[in-house]
């Protein structure tokens, strides 16, 4: 999986590219991007930040910072989320819905101790993060 895949915000107005492969694709659960996504989980692909582009509309992307670790990004014309930057990784989450031509293929659920909605897929389920990341790198029972 390396090529190029284009995304658009809801209403078409900002337009964003990636490239290569993701360094991850999987689910979060905790609570904040529970809130962001206004849903039960959260579908991410990460890419590793100069993989990521807004080819269009950069003018109507405004950013919102609840912590220092994510920068959540979104169209300021049509509300609809775009990307969550994670600086303290070199990481960017691409919402798996707004790349319809990236086959997403999860390999992992993160923060599935605060989770809401039970998955019983077979994949890895971690407490947080993985340890690479800065997390404890526990799985819990599915």
């Amino acid at each position: 999986m390396s090529d190029n895949h284009k995304g658009n915000c809801f209403c078409g107005a900002v337009e964003i590219e990636v490239s290569g492969a993701p360094e991850a694709m999987g689910y979060c659960h905790c609570e904040s991007c529970r809130s962001w996504s206004a849903g039960p989980v959260n579908a991410f692909t990460l890419w590793q930040a100069g993989s990521v582009r807004i080819a269009e509309g950069a003018e109507h992307v405004g950013t919102h910072s609840k912590t220092e670790r994510s920068e959540r990004q979104f169209c300021t014309k049509c509300g609809g989320h775009i990307m969550t930057v994670h600086p303290h990784w070199g990481l960017i989450d691409v919402y798996a819905a707004i790349l319809p031509g990236l086959k997403f293929e999860p390999a992992v659920h993160v923060n599935y101790a605060q989770t809401v909605l039970p998955m019983k897929d077979g994949l890895p389920k971690l407490k947080d993060f993985p340890a690479e990341l800065g997390g404890s790198g526990d799985a819990v029972p599915e």
